[in-house]
């Protein structure tokens, strides 16, 4: 029988990485209770201590103001080429 892999969804992961954090249950108890490998215990830790500094980093929000800027200049001029849009159409019926 074909051995079928486990997707286990972000909530879950998480769920996981923090008990491993919290250090209040030793890693066989997490195995036992939630029935995943201890590497991959280790594994989602390791990926949930890696990312927990970007957490605290204003970079984010530079890179959010800058997205939000693109998109202001984006609407910006997509109004425009509207409004020469339909002046253009409305000169040309006028022209008929």
């Amino acid at each position: 029988m074909a051995n079928v892999r486990k997707k286990h969804s972000a909530d879950f992961k998480s769920k996981v990485a923090i008990e491993a954090i919290k250090q209040q249950k030793t890693i066989n108890e997490l195995v036992a209770e939630y029935a995943v490998h201890a590497t991959q215990i280790h594994t989602w830790r390791k990926q949930a201590i890696a990312v927990i500094p970007s957490a605290f980093t204003t970079k984010t929000t530079e890179t959010e103001q800058n997205q939000q800027a693109l998109i202001d200049e984006l609407h910006r001029q997509l109004g425009q080429v509207i409004a020469e849009r339909d002046w253009l159409k409305k000169k040309s019926l006028m022209s008929q």
